[in-house]
């Protein structure tokens, strides 16, 4: 007697959207000297994906809300636009050598990012920039923090001709964070960015899919990662300094700079 099959398996609510990231291996140093300067191009294609991207989610903010889910274009894109960025990223903050392509479709590239846009629960998309404020500061920090010392891992890549394992660890950590974020305020998944510091070992099924899938990190690239939010932080806090001195000084030369010649006032 036929039977009908079993309905096939929910994803768990609490599942995160993976990043594959390929092991850190020898770079080219001629690249690495050149990379902002060969991003070029990438930077003008992913800033004219990002305008499209926005006008895309701010309709589908507006389907979720009907629908309880994006709808199908909205989704199609924005899976395929953060992928992209995320590509862009990789490579410019040096986890690997391989020149992001020009395309959406990339089954051959080493660096991979897996969506699954479904359902979604319509209060919190309702409040999806309010709720994303935290994750928002977070890798906001991370990626200000890995700046202020970007030019030293520059350096170290350059010179090696490699990235090292911890600091690929937090790299890794950054840009996963960074595209679990961007995914989550996308509504591409319901599940809030979390997992800053790693997986653990083994919990990925059936062993290890890529070098950051589990992201296991090493005491090495925990405390690379703290150092991160902490000079993100001392950053953001130098540069509010900065301003308002800079503000104050103007007001300062306002009041007290010389009279400008001329007629006295009547």
């Amino acid at each position: 007697m036929w039977q009908a099959p079993p309905e096939a398996a929910r994803y768990p609510s609490e599942w995160l959207p993976p990043l594959d990231l390929p092991a850190p291996g020898p770079q080219n140093r001629l690249t690495v000297l050149l990379r902002l300067l060969l991003l070029i191009p990438q930077f003008i294609v992913t800033w004219v994906l990002s305008v499209v991207a926005f006008v895309v989610a701010v309709i589908g903010w507006f389907g979720a809300l009907v629908l309880g889910r994006l709808p199908g274009f909205a989704a199609d894109y924005l899976t395929a636009y953060l992928p992209y960025e995320t590509r862009v990223s990789s490579y410019l903050l040096l986890t690997h050598d391989r020149y992001p392509p020009f395309a959406f479709r990339t089954p051959d590239y080493p660096v991979r990012v897996e969506l699954r846009p479904g359902g979604l629960n319509r209060l919190a998309v309702l409040f999806r920039l309010i709720l994303a404020i935290p994750a928002a500061v977070v890798q906001g920090l991370l990626f200000a923090g890995w700046w202020v010392v970007g030019w030293i891992s520059w350096l170290v890549v350059l010179i090696l001709g490699r990235m090292p394992q911890p600091l690929f660890e937090a790299t890794a950590a950054v840009l996963r964070y960074r595209m679990r974020y961007m995914a989550y305020l996308l509504m591409l998944t319901p599940a809030y960015p979390k997992q800053l510091f790693g997986d653990e070992p083994g919990s990925e099924p059936g062993g290890p899919v890529s070098a950051s899938r589990p992201l296991v990190l090493s005491g090495a690239g925990r405390g690379l990662l703290v150092a991160f939010l902490l000079l993100g932080l001392l950053s953001g806090a130098t540069g509010s300094i900065t301003t308002n001195v800079d503000s104050d000084d103007d007001e300062v030369k306002q009041v007290t700079g010389p009279p400008l010649p001329g007629p006295p006032a009547g």
